[in-house]
């Protein structure tokens, strides 16, 4: 029982981390209307900032730990957003409005750019983190075996779900919120009632990227590193999970991404390691099928 209740307090980091992912996605796939692994791309290159910088402000500057983070988290702010307002003015909209399914095409060649970027920024070399804020927080023992988190995992779950709380009020609450779904639902329609759909998606790609950079250096300062292919791999793995929920409800994407959280984390704990992704990408592919509502995309 007690190993139950640990690999449930284990599930929740992964599948606050997985809905917030998902969450931001559905933003930005509200207004580009194709799969754009470009978002699992501007995660993981935010991550890699993060060590670098840090690692210069900590090497080269000599600053303490705490302020080379700040540093590292400032400058992969910039970065991942700057590139995010990049791709999405000068290379997705443009596409989006012309040829749609070349936003694919495009999606993989920035990935390929923003992973290279960083692999040749850090010439290869593979960096990490110290241990942080690392203390286990005990929730319940029977004497013999202690169910705990670990801070950092706490804070990470409360700013991730403050992500998703905080982005569904202004999404249900707000005039930007039903204007973005004016855009999403018909584009046109929406500019003969006088909104800026081009505003618009450059607001809502901007917003995903952020989601996308800040859930990448909460990861990356937990886990103590990102690897330079993880932007291929989370690309495609938040394409698949956000679409559970359906793409075009970001709360309900949220929630089904946090499920296959969830089951991640108990087959980890009962399945054989080998076959999770195998077994987790297969149930996805399922579900998409079994589930599938016919809708025109333009």
């Amino acid at each position: 029982m007690a190993y139950l209740l640990q690999q449930l307090a284990n599930a929740v980091p992964l599948a606050a981390l997985y809905a917030a992912l998902a969450f931001g996605y559905s933003i930005g796939f509200g207004v580009t209307r194709r799969a754009d692994i470009t978002y699992g791309a501007l995660f993981a290159f935010s991550g890699q900032m993060l060590l670098l910088f840090t690692d210069f402000g900590y090497s080269r500057l000599f600053l303490i730990l705490p302020a080379a983070l700040l540093l590292g988290a400032a400058v992969s702010l910039a970065y991942a957003l700057g590139a995010g307002l990049l791709i999405g003015r000068g290379i997705m909209m443009p596409l989006a409005r012309k040829s749609p399914n070349t936003v694919i095409v495009a999606a993989l060649g920035m990935t390929i750019i923003l992973g290279e970027t960083a692999r040749l920024a850090a010439n290869s070399r593979d960096l990490w983190l110290p241990p942080l804020l690392n203390n286990a927080i005990v929730f319940w023992s029977d004497g013999s075996f202690q169910v705990t988190l670990t801070l950092i995992q706490l804070i990470n779950v409360a700013a991730m779900s403050a992500i998703v709380l905080a982005g569904h009020l202004v999404l249900t609450r707000t005039p930007w919120g039903r204007i973005w779904r004016a855009v999403t639902d018909d584009a046109l329609a929406a500019e003969l009632c006088g909104t800026s759909a081009a505003r618009v998606f450059l607001v809502a790609y901007c917003v995903s990227a952020l989601v996308a950079t800040v859930c990448g250096i909460l990861s990356t300062a937990y886990y103590g590193t990102m690897d330079f292919g993880a932007g291929l791999l989370f690309g495609l793995k938040v394409l698949m999970i956000a679409a559970v929920g359906g793409y075009f409800d970001p709360l309900r994407s949220a929630l089904g991404a946090a499920a296959v959280g969830l089951f991640q984390t108990l087959w980890d704990a009962y399945g054989p390691f080998v076959w999770r992704d195998l077994v987790i990408f297969s149930l996805l592919v399922f579900l998409l099928v079994v589930s599938r509502r016919e809708r025109v995309i333009p």
